[in-house]
């Protein structure tokens, strides 16, 4: 039986994408049962139609910082595809403890830094000012506090003289498009050995 797996995007997707394009093996572990985007606008939405997986929008602004509401709301929306596991792909909404706990164990997210180093916003812009030597990306099972949890893949790429932000997340992105996909291949079959790139 292939587990359920829902994502969760605020933007354009490009590593959902890659997670659907992956699923779409016939020998893959799961299979894509909805994407949720926290904004109607999300480019993701319609490449998520495209590649034929059902879509949900719950706008995060009608909630007015009322979080339990918002996360109800997504709850309901996954409550009626009853994912085994949830899949967070740039989604931009910090989740309470709360919801997460519900989740625990069974939800991923992919961040632009080698965890522990570089939690938050900006990674790529904080790895230069730091003068690092080499960046990446890092997927873990979420827990309540944010960009923690337990590691279950890293992609390393080097810093390379005259990066700047957009040119290393660039590549840091590539890396991304294949270490989510496999860390998922292996999560779905109850496989929690960190996949290293």
């Amino acid at each position: 039986m292939k587990k359920r797996v829902a994502i969760l995007i605020s933007g354009g997707g490009s590593n959902m994408v890659r997670l659907v394009e992956d699923m779409a093996d016939p020998a893959h572990p799961a299979r894509p049962v909805l994407v949720l985007a926290n904004d109607p606008a999300a480019g993701g939405l319609e490449k998520a139609r495209a590649l034929g997986v059902a879509t949900a929008v719950v706008d995060h602004r009608p909630f007015k910082g009322d979080r339990a509401a918002f996360e109800a709301a997504i709850q309901a929306e996954l409550d009626r595809v009853e994912p085994d596991i949830l899949c967070l792909a740039g989604f931009m909404r910090v989740l309470t403890g709360d919801f997460v706990r519900r989740w625990e164990g069974r939800m991923l997210n992919i961040h632009p830094s080698l965890l522990p180093k570089y939690r938050g916003l900006h990674t790529h812009a904080r790895a230069l000012e730091a003068g690092e030597r080499e960046h990446g990306c890092t997927v873990h099972e979420v827990t309540a506090e944010l960009d923690d949890g337990p590691i279950l893949g890293q992609a390393r790429v080097p810093v390379e003289p005259g990066d700047t932000p957009q040119t290393l997340a660039a590549r840091v992105l590539a890396r991304e498009h294949l270490l989510y996909p496999a860390v998922l291949r292996r999560f779905a079959v109850g496989d929690r050995r960190p996949v290293f790139l």
